[in-house]
Order: structure tokens, then C-alpha cells, then sequence
């Protein structure tokens, strides 16, 4: 029997054994690996900024971390290297890096985007070189370890009594606690500055809460460890706690880096579509004044070049109406919104919708001399949205034409 459990444990098949736990950190992988794929073509295309190039880098190098933590990967890697337990240096670099990667983009953060004093450089350059001497030191003490025998999930707790391997594991457990510590401090203080965009402030507190996770499985690494000094056994908080754990921060910290990019984009988009449909009743009320001529509108292209081609029509058939436009008809329909109980900023769209009705209905006649024609028509080109959400209640509409219509005094004003 050894000291990690036994033969039973060793007379598992490690390949099986790998199989089974592995799909855990796969999800975080592909979780982490989609929010890289979404902001890469924005750090590509600004890849002179530096925070972008930190964000980058953290995103690839989390990856990396899930990927080559899985024992499926560990079985592989030691497999094809010949070395038992090689990925335990190797894993452990990665997740360093990881952490240096943190560190970075908070100091960049932390200083402003315009910032490039020399005390922020300096400060990144110390972040850098403590780190890759962290990862130095966790090479040399593997080298120095004696760890025969393979191990998948336990390594941290297995050989915790190691010389080196003993410290190995302390050293990489310390410089992740600092990063996810000092990180999740600088975020939950920059959650609670005024003025942040709302999606800002969402994907602020998602790695808040993602780095504030790193710790638990911190915690729960050293206290599995700990407990195999005095000779315990809590390896289950390294096994079975430690990495759900671990997994879960790695989706907030990806969910963190994606909602601000993710949530403007549908934003934008929500509003673009919104835009486009609320101007198809006025859209529709052109297409009878120009159903015959170009196309108003083509089946493809995105949202923004389809809401861009409806506009561009709506105003090119409007200009065509522009002298046909009864000012006076549509002074009087304002008016007459007012009479009615409508707010100025109503009664303004109702009524060039009134007009613009009587424009349509008369565009057969003579155009109309009016001096004012070029100056309300650049503000009805402006107001086409307006006057398109007007054109959805005919019958306020008809009410609101039917008095301005109707000689002064003879309607009452109830209605």
C-alpha cells in the first residue's frame, strides 16, 4: 500500500482513469477559446495597444492551462515526453504565466489607457521577471524531485511530503493566490467607480467574482496539503473540490472578457433592428409613392447596410414629396395634437404625418410655392423615425387631421 491510497488506486487504468475526469476542464477550455476567438479580431486590428495584447495573451494562456490540465492531456504529455509527471512543471508554468498575464493587464488597467509613465513600466518589468522566476525555480525543483510515479489528480497531494516537489507545489499555489488576490482587489475597486457603461460594469464583476474563486481553490489546494503533513487525509478538497472550482472561475473571468464586448454588440444590433422595423410604416406609405421605380430594398446585407438602404429611400422619395408638403396644414394638425392633450414632443410627429398623408394622397398635383418647404423638410428628414412610430395609430392620426380640418371652434376639445 502507498501512501497516496493503496493499490487500488494504482490498479486503475490511467487512460480510463484520464477519460472520466477530463471533461470538466474541456468545457472551460472551449468556454475560454470562444471568448478569444471574439475578441481577437479586435486585438488584431488594434494590436498596437497594449492592454488588448495582455488580454490576448491571458485569454491564450488560460487555454493552455485547462487544456494541458486535463489528465486525459497529463497521461499524454508524460506518455510522449517519457518523463513521469513532466506536466506537472509544465502545467504549472503555464497557470504562472497565466498569472503574470493578470497582473499586467491590472497594472495597465490600474494606470489608465494614456498612461506610459516609467513607473507603470517598471512595474509591469517587476511583474515579469518575479514571474519568470517563479517559473525558472519551478523547473529546477522538479529536476531536483524524485517523483517516480505517475500521478493524474493528485500529484499536489501525493507527493506533499516530497523534498522539492514539496516545494514546487507551494511556490506555484503562492504566486497564483498573489495574482488572483491582488486582481480581484484592483477589480471589485474599479467596480465601484461612477459613470461605467452598465455592460462594463456586468463583465467587471463576472472576473471579480472569477479571480475571488481562484482563491478558494487555493485555499482548498493548501489545506489538502497541509493536512498530508500531519498526517490527514483531505486530498478530496484537491481532487474533487479544487477543480470544479477552478473550472467555474474560468468561465466568469471568460464571461468577464466577453459581456462588455458581446453585450454593446447586441445592443447596437437590438437598436439597429428596432430602428429598421419601426421605420417600415412609413417605409410602406413611400413604397406607394415609388412602388414602381428602384428597388427599396435588396435581401441581403447586415442590419446596419438593410436599416441604411431603408433610410436612404425613405428620404430620397420624402424629397421628392418636399414641395408637395402642406406647411400650413401641417402647422394647423400641430396645433390641433396640442388641443387634444398631446405633448409637443408627439404633437411635432403626428402632425408631419398628417402632412405627409396629404402629400401622398396629392402627389399628382401642382407642386406647392412655399418658402419654408426646404427648412421643414430638413427637419422632417430628421424626424423620420418619429413620424414613422405616428404612422402606427390611424386612428389618432385620422382624429388629429379631422380637426385641423375642421373650422376654429367647431370641434370640441375632449376629442
Amino acid at each position: 500500500m502507498d501512501s497516496a491510497g493503496g493499490p487500488v488506486r494504482l490498479a486503475l487504468d490511467p487512460a480510463v482513469l484520464a477519460g472520466q475526469s477530463s471533461v470538466s476542464f474541456w468545457i472551460a477550455a472551449a468556454v475560454l477559446t470562444a471568448a478569444l476567438m471574439i475578441k481577437l479580431p479586435t486585438i488584431i486590428r488594434l494590436w498596437q495597444d497594449p492592454m488588448l495584447r495582455a488580454v490576448g495573451g491571458l485569454l491564450l494562456l488560460a487555454c493552455a492551462v485547462f487544456v494541458f490540465v486535463a489528465p486525459s492531456t497529463i497521461h499524454w504529455t508524460n506518455r510522449v515526453t517519457g518523463v513521469p509527471n513532466i506536466s506537472a512543471p509544465w502545467v504549472y508554468s503555464l497557470l504562472t504565466a497565466f498569472c503574470a498575464a493578470c497582473l499586467v493587464l491590472i497594472t495597465a488597467w490600474r494606470a489608465g489607457l494614456s498612461d506610459r509613465s516609467a513607473a507603470t513600466r517598471r512595474a509591469i518589468r517587476r511583474v515579469v521577471s518575479v514571474y519568470s522566476a517563479v517559473i525558472v525555480a519551478l523547473w529546477v525543483l522538479f529536476a531536483l524531485a524524485d517523483v517516480p510515479v505517475e500521478r493524474l489528480r493528485d500529484l499536489d497531494t501525493y507527493y506533499a511530503g516530497t523534498p522539492f516537489m514539496r516545494e514546487e507545489v507551494l511556490l506555484y499555489l503562492g504566486a497564483h493566490a498573489v495574482a488572483a488576490f491582488v486582481t480581484s482587489r484592483v477589480i471589485w475597486n474599479w467596480v465601484r467607480t461612477e459613470g461605467l457603461d452598465v455592460w462594463l460594469r456586468c463583465g467587471l464583476k463576472s472576473l471579480g467574482v472569477g479571480y475571488g474563486l481562484n482563491l478558494i481553490f487555493d485555499a482548498a489546494k493548501l489545506t489538502a496539503v497541509a493536512a498530508r503533513w500531519t498526517g490527514h487525509d483531505l486530498d478530496w478538497l484537491s481532487t474533487d473540490v479544487a477543480p470544479p472550482v477552478a473550472c467555474v472561475s474560468a468561465i466568469l473571468i471568460a464571461v468577464g472578457f466577453i459581456l462588455p464586448h458581446a453585450g454593446q454588440y447586441l445592443h447596437d444590433r437590438w437598436h439597429v433592428r428596432l430602428a429598421h422595423r419601426e421605420l417600415r410604416p412609413l417605409y410602406l406609405l413611400m413604397r406607394t409613392v415609388d412602388g414602381g421605380g428602384r428597388p427599396a430594398s435588396l435581401p441581403w446585407g447586415g442590419p446596419d447596410l438593410r436599416l441604411t438602404r431603408r433610410e436612404t429611400f425613405i428620404r430620397d422619395v420624402l424629397l421628392a414629396l418636399a414641395r408637395r408638403i402642406d406647411q400650413e396644414l401641417r402647422r394647423r394638425a400641430y396645433q390641433a395634437a396640442l388641443d387634444m392633450g398631446f405633448a409637443p414632443e408627439a404633437a411635432k410627429p403626428l402632425a408631419a404625418a398628417v402632412a405627409v398623408l396629404d402629400a401622398v394622397e396629392r402627389r399628382e398635383d401642382a407642386p406647392r410655392d412655399d418658402t419654408e418647404g426646404e427648412r421643414d423638410t430638413t427637419e422632417l428628414l430628421r424626424e423620420i423615425g418619429a413620424v414613422s412610430r405616428a404612422l402606427r395609430d390611424p386612428d389618432r392620426i385620422a382624429a388629429v387631421r379631422l380637426r385641423a380640418a375642421a373650422p376654429a371652434g367647431s370641434v370640441p376639445v375632449h376629442e
